[in-house]
Parts: C-alpha cells; sequence; structure tokens
C-alpha cells in the first residue's frame, strides 16, 4: 500500500512507537499524585511543555494540552470570548473560507450566542490576503482566525502580516498551526499570535494529543472546556494524558530532521516532472506551499475509477480527510474557484517520508492508465 495521505496523519515514527511503549510501561501514575512516581511524571510532562514552548517561542506556562488540534481551536474560541475581560460587547469574528472544518462547527455554535461572523474568501492562488482581512475587521471584532498552512492545498498564509495587522488593532490572533508545526518555522513573538493550536499525530506522534498556546495564560481566567479538578491551569479537567504527551515530545525532538531530509529529496517536484513527461495534463492548485503537500487536478483523468481500481493499493485524499467520504466537494476548493466537476478530479497528495520513485512510478503509470487522452 503507497500511502498519500499524511495531511490527514502521519504515520507513527519509529522513535515516538518506542517511546511510547516506555511511557505505558513507566510513567503509568497520576501526574497529581504527590508520591515520587507521580512527581516523576509531573516533571517528564513539564519538560514536554517546555520542549514545544521552545520550539515557538514562548513561556511554558502558556502551553496547555489537548486532545488535539480541534479541542484546542475549541478552547481558542470558547473559553477566551465567553470569558474574557473586556470583550464582551465584542460580538464579532473573521475567519476564512478555506479553514477546517471544526472552525465552522465553531461559528455556527457562536452565531447561537449573538456573534456574527465574515468568512474571508481567499485569492485564487488560496492564500489569504492581509488587505481581505483588513477590509473584515470591525471596531466589534473580538478575534481573527486565519490558519497557517492549509490543510488541502499546503499553502503558507502570511500569519505574520496580519498578526501585525491584529496587533495593531487590538484584537486577539489566533492560528491553527497543525499543519505547519515543526515543518515552517513558528516564532509566536514575530508572528504577533495570541492563542495557536497543534496536533501531534502531524508529525509521526500518536492521535489523542495536541496542545494550545496562549499567550499570558496566567493572566487570564479563562472558562474551562472540561470542568475538573484543575488540571492545566484549570482549563481542561481530567488525568493529564502522561504517555501520550511523551510521544508528542518524542515527535518534537525526531520528526524536524526526517522532514529535512525529505524535503532535500524534492519529492514533489520529481513527480511533477513525471506527470510532465508522460504528457498528464495537471493543474496545481495553491502557491507558496509546503514541500510534502500538493493540490492536483487531473482534468482528463476518471478518477472515480483510478481510485476504485486501487483501492488496495493507494491511499489517497479527494479532499481533507474529516471530509472525504461526503458527496460534496471540498469547500477549500470550490472556495479558489473550483467547478464541482474539476474538484471531484482533484487529490490532495501528501507525502510520507520515506517516499520512493517507484511509487511515483506507479501512481503516475496508474494517472496515465485512467486518462482519457489519446
Amino acid at each position: 500500500m503507497i500511502y498519500l495521505d499524511t495531511a490527514a496523519s502521519y504515520p507513527l515514527l519509529p522513535e515516538v512507537k518506542e517511546c511510547l511503549i516506555h511511557a505505558f510501561d513507566n510513567t503509568y501514575a497520576n501526574s497529581a499524585s504527590s508520591h515520587s512516581l507521580g512527581e516523576e511524571v509531573s516533571y517528564e510532562i513539564n519538560r514536554v511543555r517546555e520542549l514545544l514552548a521552545n520550539e515557538i517561542g514562548a513561556y511554558p506556562s502558556e502551553v496547555i494540552f489537548t486532545s488535539g488540534a480541534t479541542e484546542s481551536n475549541n478552547v481558542a474560541f470558547k473559553s477566551l470570548l465567553l470569558s474574557e475581560k473586556g470583550l464582551e460587547d465584542k460580538k464579532h469574528i473573521v475567519t476564512t473560507q478555506i479553514e477546517h472544518k471544526c472552525i465552522f462547527a465553531i461559528t455556527e455554535y457562536l452565531v447561537t450566542l449573538g456573534y456574527e461572523v465574515t468568512y474571508v474568501k481567499p485569492n485564487s492562488d488560496g492564500l489569504i490576503t492581509v488587505q481581505s482581512i483588513k477590509e473584515a475587521i470591525r471596531p466589534d471584532t473580538a478575534l481573527v482566525s486565519v490558519m497557517h498552512v492549509n490543510n488541502e492545498l499546503g499553502s503558507v498564509n502570511p500569519i505574520e502580516e496580519i498578526g501585525q495587522l491584529c496587533f495593531e488593532n487590538e484584537i486577539l490572533f489566533h492560528s491553527d498551526a497543525a499543519q505547519s508545526f515543526q515543518k515552517v518555522e513558528i516564532d509566536v513573538d514575530d508572528f504577533n499570535v495570541d492563542i495557536m493550536s497543534f496536533s501531534a499525530h502531524k508529525i509521526g506522534g500518536p492521535k489523542g494529543i495536541g496542545a494550545i498556546y496562549i499567550r499570558d495564560l496566567r493572566h487570564r481566567q479563562l472558562a474551562p472546556v472540561i470542568h475538573g479538578a484543575g488540571q492545566e491551569e484549570g482549563l481542561r479537567g481530567g488525568t493529564v494524558a502522561a504517555p501520550l504527551i511523551l510521544g508528542f515530545g518524542k515527535a518534537i525532538e525526531v520528526f524536524k530532521s526526517y522532514y529535512s531530509d525529505f524535503s532535500a529529496n524534492q519529492i514533489k517536484e520529481k513527480l511533477l516532472e513525471k506527470l510532465s513527461s508522460l504528457d498528464i495534463e495537471f493543474v496545481e492548485n495553491g502557491i507558496n506551499t509546503l514541500p510534502h503537500c500538493i493540490s492536483i487536478t487531473f482534468p482528463k483523468v476518471d478518477t472515480e475509477t483510478l481510485v476504485r481500481d486501487n483501492e488496495n493499493e493507494l491511499c489517497l485524499a479527494q479532499g481533507s480527510a474529516c471530509s472525504s467520504k461526503e458527496i460534496e466537494p471540498s469547500h477549500v476548493l470550490t472556495a479558489i474557484g473550483l467547478s464541482r466537476e474539476l474538484a471531484d478530479k482533484t487529490f490532495r497528495i501528501s507525502f510520507p517520508i520515506n517516499i520512493s520513485e517507484q511509487d511515483l512510478d506507479f501512481l503516475c503509470t496508474e494517472l496515465l492508465k485512467h486518462s482519457q487522452q489519446t
């Protein structure tokens, strides 16, 4: 099986698997316990918290562990908007038409509480421009949320410039960094980001664990998303998932090296060269994209039959993982102007670190086989 869907989830890195086995065997104590084993677990958790904080230029006290980026996004919107002092009369949110679907679910809920939401359209290259955000903000805007890297296109949004705009207008700025963490350098101060979301399984870590960065967290009075016994600065109750956190930490330690080696191989460029040499017609969607991810439309390929014929050979995504089983076309692709027909002929190809040229040859052969070209 050739796995081409790492934007949905990376395979578990071998070092992470080894770390998890060790963690489940040895760090089984509750980190809230006062005995020595509990204190050892608490120390290890805080070591990972510091590791993550150092990666983004934050303080460890500003990092909270969650179950993943979806929960982090919920915290970013609900905990801050519904409890932050000074935001009582600000009921306007700015986000974009190409966010992860969980953002839309959150904003739809907030609309029922009296909020108004402006969804900014990307340009034809799939990018959110600073000017479009500037035109959308209002005096009552409480929060702007723009993802760092789009999960379908792999395009990198100019969040540093957007963050500066929000800073100048004293508006909270959130960015979902699930797709960018460890693949793009992040400094929360340089970006003027107030809140940022992360997910471990996008970098070869375990599923079920992520984190959120909240600037000046200890000076905020935030409503918990999960009420409990005060864990994670009172924001997220429940026994802390120590083994998963340690696995996340190991992924942070090793993923960058893997990704750097992968990027040097220029796999995406090799794929495009092979497609061109075989005269397979294609259109690349988006610009300024990451090395491992490409959204590519094949106007003359019977993509439906290709997927069906290779269901045991190729793992391909037509749209994002959270919507790939739906009949409706990708909201990201339609936002950048693709028709329903072209959206159906589009793959998001996201490479694993161990992809080979033989794998690319197989993919291209199948694309050619299912092409309507003569």
